[in-house]
């Protein structure tokens, strides 16, 4: 049966908007569900309002309607037999389902890059020759095959019998005639469903992973007579060993030491620690006064081991378990080492990390950075290799906003370069990139991450001294290329933390044509949708709201919209440098204005001429006619190549530089740079130490209601999550109220409950920020998520609040209210960037002057003085002066 009515990873909006169009009592689609990878969602249009009900499958894979107000239990084979089911009347559904409503046509998908010079390229592997089953996250970095042996193969065969074809060629004499038919089947039916998953953005892929589990049920019977004797050997060390013996092993711990009670400034703690699996408890403690951790195998034990402040190099803590944590320690013979210790929960963690961070902040003579600054650059390189020197794109020299001169080879923190249709390997490519910046900077740059889709690449490098500052580091890819599945086409992306930070990097490569803006949002918002980066716990949440910083970089391909027949006037103005008058017609700035892609991002002003399309070697001359065998082809000079971003509220970032270069020429792009100056936050070194007390802290949210864009029935609750609380927090259901059309409001007087934080100190707590989903009970889909700042300018009393709600890179509404938070003494430190001009606060001038020497700078009386991570050379001093003082002076000349 034609699925007609099956929509495949559509929106819940876009669902919504469709249903409304037919506007008819019981039309109705089937679309993936966004909460349960998989299930389904049926909805149901009826006097204007959309009913939402969840499709669960259960373990025999029958599927069964769900709905809070209850629907009859019923299992189903198939969708098909489903649907059938409820076309009856008084089935249980709010109506019975009438009117299917049909699939929209796609837009035509990707060509191949029609536009491109013909330029030498390597040589591309031939096709395996061979079925290999992989599971569905290592399905995204398998290897393309050669694309024209691929099409040649898909015009003689269909995709069934072409994997069948190989089956058949290969040695299957080893495999058992049971499991040769369930895969024989698979690659017969079960493959076609898969497919139109993929076809659809989907990376999940349910009936190869029921295959797999099929195949693999051998291995639980194996297991089962495996783990008796890995306990056997667990209770053997589990039992404490006679002193003098070695114990090879990563502990944890808790207690006091001997009779003497512990200092304030001592922690002594009992966690579990694992070796292989094998967990033994251990006592920690942190001798702040001596700088010392010391591990102990019993209470009122000897001391077994110690480190001091300088060989405890990182504290890595585990996103997934909230009570696990990684210390990386440095050895005699400076090797590292990593220490794994399980606490009793969350909050004991906590404290434990905070005194080990006080003694380090105590001893240590090199500061924590609570600002760091970020080169990002991005390049189409043409499928052509570099020239020989690419040291002006990592100085941001060239057009637009560049640098200062004086900070020419100050090195930035952190560089990451992301580019497309890069021909190179990725070993010669790091190389190339580390050799440019130590000419620059005499810095032998570390690798964070290099991953690669297809000619779609991206480099992390940061100085050596960040190396133990970095952690969680995660890459992943999505394809938008042709049918969704082909990698000629798509992003890229890398993410970590940085001490306390959260920061990703995407880099894209969107659709190529000037008429195919529609298909370059849609790559958009399936990148946005699948790439899967950052916090797991934060699965509710797009990319867009995962990160403290995330960069958007890459060839976007929106082009200057207007007829070819300006092509002539439009050079005119590059060459008047009239960049404001052509950037009116730029398709990303008009998509973004309407809302339709990157939604509160920002993105500085453009002052650079066009970076696509050249003529190769020149930087004269735009190559914006090409003859094809179709007619002329037109490329209007267009800003294709861009640097974008978003961040949290209330958190510190400037855009320093933002141009491309005018001397590498080998590629029909420029070279676009973007530089960054970002706060970070410390892994919360406390200074508040002599004001400590046990008091807890407390979030409360009073008087909220929030604003939904949408034609939904059902009721609504919200969940809160944030790296100060131990788990995400779910209130109970809002009371909803009808609003203008199209829209509902949804108010939450009592239902929302009082947050804890996990530490209560002000220093740590002003610099956190808490995620809200709004979620519907009948689907448990999200509706809508925002980001609220705590650092607000009163504790103790109720503070307005007002943020934008997004789902899938749309608005959907705003959430609004009012905000008491509750801190235990003390104050926050101030920041090397100090804070934003308040317009009560406008009485008083802050100055920042960087001074570049290579002498060190004598401490002056005027000026507060703080050094910077920049480089060695480089100071910062900071001026504060009442404007009426300053300008008033006499010595100050009148202007």
């Amino acid at each position: 049966m034609d699925q007609c009515w099956y929509h495949g990873n559509i929106t819940r909006s876009k669902a919504e908007d469709l249903l409304s169009k037919v506007g008819k009592d019981g039309s109705f689609l089937v679309r993936a569900s966004e909460s349960v990878s998989s299930a389904y969602a049926l909805c149901v249009l009826f006097r204007n309002c959309v009913y939402t009900y969840r499709i669960l499958p259960n373990k025999e894979n029958k599927l069964i309607v769900q709905a809070s107000e209850g629907v009859p239990v019923k299992y189903f084979d198939n969708l098909d037999e489903l649907i059938e089911f409820y076309k009856k009347e008084n089935m249980g559904l709010v109506w019975h389902l009438r009117y299917p409503v049909q699939r929209e046509e796609e837009e035509a998908a990707d060509e191949p890059e029609e536009d491109a010079d013909p330029v030498p390229t390597p040589p591309i592997l031939p096709p395996r020759p061979y079925l290999v089953a992989l599971p569905a996250s290592e399905m995204k970095e398998a290897s393309p095959l050669n694309e024209s042996s691929k099409v040649a193969e898909v015009s003689k065969l269909s995709l069934s019998e072409t994997l069948l074809q190989r089956l058949q060629s290969q040695d299957t004499s080893s495999v058992s005639e049971e499991h040769l038919k369930l895969i024989q089947d698979y690659l017969r039916v079960h493959i076609t469903s898969d497919f139109e998953m993929v076809q659809m953005g989907s990376s999940s892929l349910p009936q190869l992973k029921k295959l797999l589990t099929v195949l693999c049920k051998g291995l639980f019977s194996e297991a089962s007579r495996t783990l008796p004797s890995l306990e056997s050997i667990q209770k053997v060390f589990d039992q404490q060993l006679p002193p003098g013996i070695h114990q090879r092993s990563q502990v944890s711990s808790t207690g006091r030491s001997g009779e003497r009670r512990p200092r304030r400034s001592d922690s002594v703690c009992q966690v579990k620690a694992d070796s292989l699996g094998i967990s033994q408890k251990i006592h920690l403690k942190v001798d702040v006064e001596l700088g010392k951790l010391i591990i102990k195998k019993a209470k009122d034990g000897p001391e077994d081991k110690f480190y001091n402040h300088k060989k405890i190099l990182q504290l890595i803590k585990s996103q997934k378990f909230p009570n696990k944590l990684v210390i990386v320690l440095e050895t005699e013979r400076e090797k590292t080492q990593r220490k794994e210790y399980v606490f009793a929960d969350s909050k004991k963690r906590e404290g434990f990390c905070q005194l080990l961070q006080q003694m380090k902040n105590k001893h240590s003579e090199q500061p924590e950075p609570d600002m760091i600054t970020i080169f990002i650059g991005t390049w189409n390189m043409g499928a052509a290799p570099p020239p020989k020197k690419i040291t002006s794109w990592f100085l941001s020299k060239g057009q637009g906003k560049t640098r200062d001169d004086s900070a020419d080879y100050i090195p930035h923190d952190i560089y990451v370069i992301g580019t497309q249709e890069d021909p190179q390997g990725e070993k010669e490519w790091l190389e190339v990139l580390r050799q440019s910046l130590q000419e620059i900077t005499s810095i032998s740059f570390k690798m964070i991450a290099i991953h690669t889709l297809w000619n779609i690449r991206i480099v992390v490098l940061a100085k050596p001294e960040h190396e133990n500052r970095i952690s969680h580091i995660c890459t992943d890819n999505v394809k938008t290329g042709i049918a969704n599945t082909l990698g000629n086409k798509g992003a890229v992306g890398v993410s970590f933390m940085f001490n306390g930070t959260s920061l990703g990097f995407v880099n894209s490569h969107l659709t190529s044509g000037s008429e195919k803006k529609h298909r370059r949002n849609q790559n958009y918002m399936n990148i946005l949708r699948f790439l899967t980066l950052g916090d797991k716990k934060l699965s509710p949440f797009n990319i867009t709201h995962r990160f403290t910083h995330l960069f958007w970089l890459g060839d976007l391909n929106y082009r200057v919209e207007q007829p070819t027949s300006e092509a002539e006037n439009i050079i005119q103005r590059i060459k008047q440098q009239q960049y404001p008058e052509l950037l009116g017609f730029d398709q990303l700035l008009m998509e973004k204005k309407d809302q339709k892609v990157f939604l509160q991002f920002e993105e500085e002003e453009i002052t650079f001429a066009p970076t696509y399309r050249f003529e190769r070697n020149t930087r004269e001359k735009y190559a914006y006619t090409k003859q094809k065998a179709t007619g002329m082809k037109f490329n209007l000079p267009s800003w294709c190549d861009r640097v974008l971003w978003k961040s949290y509220p209330m958190v510190h970032v400037v855009c320093q530089s933002y141009g491309c270069t005018s001397d590498i020429m080998t590629s029909d792009h420029s070279p676009v740079f973007a530089t960054f100056e970002v706060g970070v936050t410390s892994q919360f070194v406390s200074k508040n130490d002599s004001k400590y007390t046990e008091f807890q802290g407390q979030i409360e949210f009073l008087s909220c209601c929030a604003t939904l864009k949408t034609k939904s029935q059902t009721k609504f609750y919200i969940e809160f999550y944030s790296s100060c609380l131990e788990s995400f927090v779910k209130s109970q259901e809002g009371e909803n109220e009808d609003g203008n059309e199209g829209e509902l409001v949804v108010k939450f007087i009592e239902a929302l409950p009082k947050l804890t934080p996990i530490i209560s100190d002000p220093e740590y707590l002003l610099d956190q920020h808490i995620l809200i989903s709004i979620k519907s009970s009948d689907s448990d889909e999200s509706y809508g998520e925002g980001c609220i700042a705590l650092r607000i300018e009163a504790t103790e009393s109720l503070v307005p609040f007002h943020t934008v709600l997004t789902h899938h890179g749309e608005r959907t509404g705003v959430f609004q209210g009012e905000i008491k938070l509750q801190t235990s003494q003390g104050k926050q430190r101030e920041k090397l960037y100090g804070k934003s001009l308040q317009p009560q606060r406008l009485n008083h001038l802050y100055v920042t002057i960087v001074v570049c020497s290579s002498q060190p700078l004598e401490k002056r009386d005027a000026a507060k003085h703080s050094s910077s991570s920049n480089a060695c050379c480089c100071r910062i001093l900071h001026f504060e002066s009442p404007l009426q003082t300053l300008f008033n002076s006499p010595s100050t000349p009148p202007r």
